[in-house]
Formats: structure tokens, sequence, C-alpha cells
């Protein structure tokens, strides 16, 4: 076996294995993350709230400015607008992390544009994920129609990417992304909406539209975070998920179509109406 043989055999195997945790920790992760979806209530907000100052620590990581006291008043305003947000107090929450946000920049000495972003980037993912459950008959469908469009494009993704290859997406920002990727999980995810037009759950075509709109803002969301790893040369956010890296790895696409689609849905229905506004056409 020759040189170049030998290494790609060995970037066969390595890529072997990588799928295999990813398999692994999606099958652990998924299931989790629907039933405590399910459950709503404190449980589901608790792990928002907890996924929130993991993308918050995360990328003040990326960004190389983890200084204690910034990282501490963004973390204390996360988790008392969750807490605000589990009691539906949802105007409260919002003042809070107002303040939060004004915390974090004045105590940050340097970078404050970047740590103003990231801070509002969790915290947008926090409310967002918390109203769009709030709705006790359609909340959970809601939810769980985002979280399946998301892994629909993920998946048709991946696998889309990997069988075609061919011409890149963006190359300077995600070298491994190809159009034939994107093309794949955006199929992906219309046969997500309409299998749940088929099962019931909305009308046809608002709710192929709608799976079209946020599997394409969810690729724009992973874009995103790829950006930002680029401009600060990082390659993964952490190492916490078994063969997906960090929590802004693995959600990066679910934050962008959760906070679109709870817009879409204040717009809509208003504030605690966002689970019908997504569901009931």
């Amino acid at each position: 076996m020759t040189e170049g043989e030998a290494a790609a055999a060995a970037t066969a195997e390595q890529g072997a294995r990588n799928l295999l945790m990813r398999v692994a920790a999606a099958l652990v992760l998924a299931p989790l993350a629907i039933a405590l979806a399910y459950a709503g209530g404190w449980l589901w907000a608790g792990l928002v709230t907890l996924a929130a100052i993991g993308l918050y620590v995360e990328w003040l990581t990326i960004v190389a400015t983890r200084t204690p006291r910034v990282l501490a008043a963004g973390v204390a305003g996360l988790a008392i607008a969750g807490l605000l947000l589990a009691m539906e107090r949802i105007d409260a929450s919002l003042l809070v992390l107002v303040v939060g946000l004004a915390g974090v920049v004045l105590l940050s000495p340097e970078r404050r544009l970047w740590i103003a972003t990231g801070f509002a980037y969790a915290a947008a993912a926090e409310v967002a994920s918390i109203v769009v459950r709030l709705d006790p008959v359609n909340g959970f469908g809601a939810l769980l129609l985002i979280l399946l469009i998301v892994w629909g494009t993920d998946i048709g993704g991946f696998f889309a990417g990997r069988r075609v290859g061919g011409p890149k997406l963006w190359p300077r920002v995600s070298p491994k992304k190809t159009w034939a990727g994107a093309i794949g999980g955006f199929v992906a995810s219309l046969a997500v909406a309409a299998g749940f037009s088929a099962f019931g759950f909305g009308k046809t075509g608002p709710v192929l539209l709608l799976g079209a709109v946020l599997s394409i803002a969810s690729q724009l969301g992973d874009l995103f975070e790829s950006a930002v790893k680029r401009r600060f040369g990082v390659k993964d956010s952490s190492h916490v998920i078994p063969g997906h890296g960090g929590l802004l790895d693995r959600l990066d696409g679910f934050v962008a179509a959760i906070v679109l689609a709870a817009i879409f849905g204040v717009l809509r229905g208003g504030a605690d109406g966002v689970g019908r506004s997504l569901m009931v056409w």
C-alpha cells in the first residue's frame, strides 16, 4: 500500500468512526430533547436555559474573551430570564435580558460587539425556544415540526453532500458544504413538512412553505456559525458532544430556525399564541 493509499484509508476509517459517534449521540440526545419538549413547563425551560448558557460560554471561548465577570454576568442574565420564562413572565424576562446585555457590554474589556452578539444570540434562542412551546395545545406540535425540519435538513444535507459531492456552497466559510448537500437538506425538510400535513397538522401549502423557509434559515444559521469560527480560527466550538463538536456546532441551524419561527408566530398571533400561529392556518 502506498503512502497516499494509507492516508486515504486512515481518513476513511476516521470518517466512519466520526459518523458512528454522530449517530450514537443523536440516538441519545434526540429522544431526550423530544421527551422534554413534550413535557414542556419547567423541564423544557430548564433544558433550554442550560443550552442557552452553554451557547454563551462557547461563544466567549471562540472569540477568546472569557473574562470571569463577563461570563458571570451573562450566565446570571440567562439563568434569571429562563426562570421568568418558565413562569410565563415574558415581559420581565425580556427586561432582564436587556439589563444582562448592557451588563456584559459594560464589563467587557475588549471585543464588546462580539460579546454583545453572543449574548443576544443565546438570549434569542432561549426566548424563542420557550415561547414557541408555551401554547398548551399546539406548542409541542410546532416545536416538534421545527426540530424535525432542522434535523431533516442536517441529515439530508449530510448524506446528499457525501454521496453526490460537486461544487462547494461557500468554500471560504465552510469548505465541506456543497450545493448538493444544501439541496438535499432542503428536499428532506419538505418531506418532513409534507408528512406533518398528511397527518392533519396544518394545510399543505402553508406548512410546506414554512418548512422551506425554516430549512433555508437553518442552513444560513449553520453558515453564520461557521463564519464566526473561521473569523477566529476555530474548528469546533467545543467537544462536549461526541462526533458533533459543541452546542454551537449542533444547535446553529436550530437557533436560526426557532428564532425566525418565533418572530413569525408573534407577528401572526401574539406572544401567547406562537404555537397556534405556526400550526393552525
